[in-house]
């Protein structure tokens, strides 16, 4: 799965919990999910939980403590998808 097919398929895991689906549309490796999507950090849990059943992957604690950008995600989720084989 490249990169961008990771971001493709995160935007529609994100998609429920941000009212800003023009930012949302828009977002790059530099987007912040809480300060610039105005995710909160329940939310937060929620998406990586989503994550993880969209991608067939297991996120650790570490991991998660990580995604708190567009591009962490990116790094996180193809790591732990790689590693799956």
């Amino acid at each position: 799965m490249t990169r961008q097919e990771i971001l493709d398929e995160l935007k529609k895991v994100i998609a429920p919990y941000t009212t800003n689906k023009e930012l949302l549309a828009g977002i790059t490796e530099d987007t912040d999910l809480i300060k610039d999507l105005k995710i909160n950090s329940a939310n937060l849990v929620d998406i990586i939980i989503d994550a993880e059943a969209k991608y067939e992957i297991e996120i650790d604690y570490d991991s998660a403590d990580k995604m708190i950008n567009v591009g962490t995600c990116l790094d996180v989720i193809g790591a732990k998808i790689n590693e799956r084989g």
